[in-house]
C-alpha cells in the first residue's frame, strides 16, 4: 500500500477524477435585450482579494450580488454550483440543522440490522479477525489490510452516525455503502476489471474477507470511528474519533456508477475514477452526488505545497474484487484521535486543481 516507483503500480492509485478540470460557466451572463445592460457586472470585484481579474471565475451571491472568486472562497469551489449560491455572509443566516440523536431514526436512516443473532456474530467475527491480523504484524512481506476498530460506547457510535446523516441530509444525498447502478447510466456489467488499462491489482482473498467484515460490522451498527464536522474553511470534513492503525480500511468509495464520457462536462466536485479502460469509451467514474457514504466528505491535500502533502494520511487505491473494480480508502500511517483525514485526489497525476486547497 506504500507508494511505488514502478510504472506498473502507478495505474493502480485512485484519482478523484480523470475528467478534465471542471469548467466554470460565466456566472453573470444575461441577455441585455438591446438595452445596453450587458456590462452590468463589468465592475464586479472579489470581496476577498479586491481584484476584478479572472472574471470567468467570479461568482455572484444570489442574496447580496457581491462577487467572489471561486478560488478565494473557503472552502474553495472548483466549479460554479448548480442552483442558487449564497456568499459566506448571507449563508450565516442559515443554520446547519443537525440530524436528531435518536436511535430509531439513525437505525432507519442507515438501514441497520438489529437482531440479537447479528450482534453475537459481530463479536465472534471481530474477535477472530483481530486474532488473525495480530499474528501477521510480524511479517513485513505480507502486510494485510486491517478492519476498523469501532468505538465501544454505543452512544458515541450513534453520534458518529448522526454526524454523517447531518452531512448527507445537508447535501441532499442518500446513504449508500455500495456502488449503485442506475438506469440510464452504466450497467453493472460494464464494471469489469479486465478492461483496466495495464491491468488492475487483485485484492487478496484475506483482504476481501476484511473488507466484507467491515461492511458487515457497519450493517450491524458497529461504525468506523469517524466524525463528520463542518469547518468554515473546508466545509464538511472527517476526523478520526479514536486512534486508527496504519493499513486500516477506512471506507469504500461509493455512489452512482457512470461512464466518464457522460460526465466530462459535469460540474460535480466529487467524482472518483473507478475504471480507467484501454478503450476510453469504457472508462467509469463514481458519482456520489445522489448516493454516498462518508468517503464523499473526506477532503484532499494541496499537493502543490510541502505542508499540504504532510497532511496526507490515507491512500486511495483501486482493486479488482471478484472481477469488479472497487475503490478503497486505507490509512497509510497511524492516525491520532482528532486528526483530520486527507488523501491526494490526483494520485501520480496532477489533473485535479488542488493548488487553492487549504
Amino acid at each position: 500500500m506504500s507508494p511505488s516507483t514502478t510504472t506498473t503500480t502507478k495505474t493502480l492509485l485512485g484519482r478523484r477524477t480523470r475528467a478534465p478540470k471542471p469548467r466554470s460557466r460565466p456566472p453573470f451572463e444575461e441577455d441585455d435585450g438591446g438595452g445596453g445592460g450587458g456590462d452590468r457586472y463589468g465592475d464586479v470585484r472579489c470581496e476577498r482579494c479586491g481584484s476584478g481579474d479572472s472574471g470567468e471565475e467570479l461568482l455572484l451571491c444570489d442574496g447580496c450580488d457581491r462577487g467572489y472568486h471561486l478560488f478565494c472562497l473557503r472552502p474553495v469551489l472548483v466549479a460554479v454550483p448548480k442552483g442558487s449560491w449564497f456568499c459566506p455572509a448571507c449563508a450565516k443566516r442559515k443554520h446547519l440543522k443537525s440530524f436528531p440523536l435518536v436511535q430509531t431514526k439513525i437505525i432507519d436512516f442507515f438501514r441497520i440490522q438489529t437482531t440479537k443473532e447479528a450482534s453475537q456474530k459481530s463479536i465472534h467475527d471481530t474477535h477472530k479477525k483481530r486474532k488473525r491480523s495480530s499474528s501477521l504484524v510480524v511479517s513485513k512481506k505480507k502486510r494485510k489490510l486491517l478492519p476498523f476498530n469501532p468505538s465501544e460506547d454505543p452512544i458515541r457510535r450513534l453520534k458518529q452516525m448522526a454526524s454523517l446523516a447531518t452531512a448527507l441530509t445537508a447535501t441532499g444525498a442518500e446513504f449508500s455503502n455500495e456502488l449503485t447502478y442506475v438506469p440510464g447510466m452504466a450497467q453493472r456489467s460494464a464494471n469489469q476489471a479486465a478492461f483496466e488499462q495495464g491491468g488492475m491489482q487483485v485484492l487478496p482473498k484475506e483482504d476481501v474477507e476484511t473488507l466484507n467484515l467491515c461492511k458487515s460490522m457497519m450493517g450491524r451498527g458497529e461504525w468506523p470511528p469517524l466524525m463528520v464536522v463542518f469547518d468554515p474553511q473546508e466545509g464538511f470534513t472527517v476526523e478520526a474519533d479514536r486512534f486508527i492503525k496504519d493499513l486500516t480500511i477506512i471506507t469504500e468509495y461509493t455512489g452512482d456508477v457512470d461512464y466518464l464520457k457522460n460526465r466530462e462536462h459535469d460540474d460535480g466536485d466529487s467524482m472518483m475514477t473507478l475504471l480507467s479502460a484501454s478503450n476510453p469509451s469504457r472508462s467509469l467514474v463514481i458519482c456520489p452526488d445522489k448516493c454516498a457514504n462518508i468517503a464523499r466528505f473526506i477532503n484532499g491535500i494541496n499537493n502543490h505545497t510541502p505542508e499540504g502533502k504532510k497532511k496526507q494520511n490515507l491512500k486511495c487505491v483501486r482493486f479488482d474484487v471478484d472481477g469488479e473494480c472497487r475503490v478503497l480508502l486505507v490509512a497509510n500511517r497511524d492516525i491520532s484521535k482528532g486528526e483530520r483525514l486527507y488523501y491526494d485526489y490526483n494520485g501520480h497525476e496532477h489533473e485535479y486543481p488542488t493548488e487553492h486547497f487549504v
